[in-house]
């Protein structure tokens, strides 16, 4: 039974730290041979702002790839104490009700600043569990991003990187724990119904 991760970059910049972070998320998820991963880079993407008409084909793929998902994991870097328009952007093009909705949701966060990117987080946080996603716990908060990842974009820093490995570690038993359940439940259910009943 394959599962699929989508990870969501919200910086459009090249050789972002946000990136850089999610990368070694979805290398900790693809040591499973049962998950699929897809990135999702906004600024490959003809997002309009919210009231303009856009690109609907492209609008229809982003929420397809999302709703396809098992899990997200959102990356943003803290911009003004808060997360990152480009996150804002994807998420008001998810559709309402949002595809988001009854999905697990990781979130990780940079920031240049010592105190890290705790206040992207809340905000975000926030924003997914009204639009009905279920955020999981141990959001991930990058501090200093500019000293712990190097010109490649590998982490320097041993025990962040870890930490940014467990965020799929909590995707993937949230998953096996909660997900397989059920669909394994809804498949002896449908079976049943098919036998007619027996």
């Amino acid at each position: 039974m394959g599962f699929k991760i989508v990870a969501i970059t919200g910086s459009v910049q090249a050789k972002a730290k946000t990136r850089a972070a999610l990368d070694i998320v979805l290398d900790e998820v693809t040591k499973r041979t049962d998950i699929e991963v897809d990135l999702i880079d906004p600024g490959t993407i003809n997002l309009p702002l919210p009231g303009q008409n856009g690109d609907e084909g492209a609008i229809q793929e982003l929420q397809d790839r999302v709703a396809s998902a098992t899990g997200v994991v959102l990356g943003t870097p803290e911009y003004h104490g808060s997360y990152s328009s480009v996150i804002k952007l994807v998420i008001d093009n998810l559709g309402y009700p949002s595809v988001l909705a009854g999905k697990p949701i990781g979130l990780l966060g940079v920031a240049a600043g010592e105190i890290g990117a705790i206040k992207a987080l809340e905000h975000l946080r926030s924003v997914c569990s009204h639009v009905g996603a279920l955020v999981l716990p141990g959001p991930v908060s990058i501090p200093s991003v500019h000293l712990m990842f190097d010109e490649s974009g590998n982490c320097t820093d041993e025990r962040m990187e870890n930490r940014i490995r467990r965020l799929a570690e909590t995707m993937t038993n949230y998953i096996e724990d909660h997900i397989c359940p059920k669909i394994t439940l809804e498949d002896m259910v449908r079976r049943n119904e098919q036998q007619g009943g027996a």
